[in-house]
């Protein structure tokens, strides 16, 4: 078993974290009184009793709290606070890489607002970053910095009442199938996002696609994913998070995913329902194999998939991460939500190791494999330099504690 303290002090990285679901508690209820927002409880306990649970009967549950968050989103103020103190949590928990996921449709109207969102959240996180390097330069211990990236998301499916930017859109394409508008939305989203990249410097790195996905296919979204792929911007997809192996198959072969969202049901050949796979068991195993030997990073948030599959029965045993690495794929463990999952990162990589029985190498490989699997805004040498640099503090932190442990401060694995 890997110790709390070391996965607390070693440098981690959160390549799966969204914004409107990371706000702390106390935030939200702020900004909820300052902008007039109706909450069902302005106490912190009561708040969470009732929206933010320990544990959520479904998915749709799970996503009734992100109606309050975005609500509160929706001014450059409040979205430069909400993304530092994000990254000021990030930093606590001894993560030195966050990437940031947000669909700024959901909270503005226009595509010049969506830069101007993404230049808010940007201003937040650059904060945080400059307050961690005054904070080490001072300390002199020798930490890396703290990186980070923001990833623009578009909506799998949508409808009236989830943002003045999509009710816009409805009425002004009220002929077109309802496929079609949401195509047309997230090659809005990747536009406005290329535009903050290459306009105003802001280090958005990733586009993503995330929502409802039973039903949804990513294919309705090929055009964007394209759109993204001329402009060298990488590319993930929430995929096999409701679905199962074509989800994810599709994710890949038509909209060049380097990364999926969660895969939870990658094993799965039960729900493969395309008649023209014959072997479904054959197929899945192919496709694990596809994303190991192609180092597709599989990005694994455990507790919000613990609350949102029933499948999973809320046990880690059930969860297909072990059988990930079995397979040797590139897993990256994120938060996905801190606060709608009451998590940080350092329990998500604690049920990760307990569950997979990890040693001290590949819990540092599942560490790193964060770090490698980022969508890093630098050039890649700088990339790799940035990579040396945490495997070298993993190992400076690790002699640390190997020598408070023969000193009499216990053991760092047991």
């Amino acid at each position: 078993m890997i110790s709390r303290e070391l996965i607390r002090a070693v440098p981690k990285s959160d390549l799966h974290a969204h914004l409107d679901g990371s706000l702390r508690v106390s935030t939200l209820i702020e900004l909820a009184r300052e902008q007039g927002v109706e909450l069902p409880s302005y106490e912190e306990q009561g708040l969470c009793e009732r929206v933010f649970k320990a544990s959520y009967a479904n998915l749709a549950e799970y996503l009734l709290g992100f109606r309050y968050t975005c609500a509160v989103l929706r001014t450059p103020e409040a979205l430069e606070r909400v993304a530092c103190e994000m990254a000021e949590d990030a930093v606590a928990s001894g993560v030195r890489y966050l990437e940031v996921r947000f669909a700024p449709q959901l909270l503005v109207e226009t595509g010049d607002g969506c830069v101007r969102a993404f230049q808010a959240v940007a201003a937040g996180l650059g904060r945080a970053a400059a307050a961690h390097g005054r904070a080490a330069a001072a300390a002199g211990d020798g930490d890396i910095p703290f990186e980070w990236a923001i990833i623009c998301c578009a909506l799998r499916n949508f409808g009236r009442g989830m943002g003045t930017y999509y009710d816009r859109l409805l009425d002004v394409l009220p002929g077109m199938r309802h496929k079609e508008v949401l195509a047309v939305a997230s090659q809005e989203a990747v536009r406005a996002a290329v535009a903050a990249r290459e306009r105003h410097g802001i280090p958005v790195t990733g586009f993503d696609l995330a929502g409802e996905e039973a039903g949804y296919p990513a294919g309705q979204h090929v055009a964007a994913y394209e759109e993204a792929h001329r402009h060298f911007m990488r590319k993930t997809v929430h995929a096999g998070e409701a679905y199962g192996p074509e989800s994810i198959y599709e994710a890949i072969a038509r909209c060049h995913a380097e990364r999926i969202g969660h895969g939870t049901f990658l094993f799965a050949p039960e729900r493969i329902q395309d008649p023209q796979i014959a072997d479904r068991v054959a197929f899945a195993d192919q496709l694990a194999e596809y994303i190991a030997t192609m180092r597709v990073t599989i990005e694994v948030c455990p507790t919000s998939n613990l609350q949102t599959i029933p499948e999973l029965g809320q046990e880690m045993r059930n969860h297909p991460v072990a059988r990930m690495l079995g397979y040797g794929m590139a897993v990256a463990v994120g938060t996905d939500n801190t606060l709608v999952s009451h998590t940080d990162l350092n329990r998500e990589l604690a049920l990760v190791s307990d569950a997979c029985g990890l040693d001290l190498p590949g819990f540092k490989r599942l560490v790193l494999a964060g770090f490698k699997g980022a969508f890093y805004p630098g050039r890649y040498a700088e990339k790799r330099a940035f990579v040396r640099r945490a495997a070298e503090r993993f190992e400076r932190v690790v002699e640390q504690a190997a020598a408070t442990a023969r000193g009499g401060g216990g053991p760092c694995v047991s």
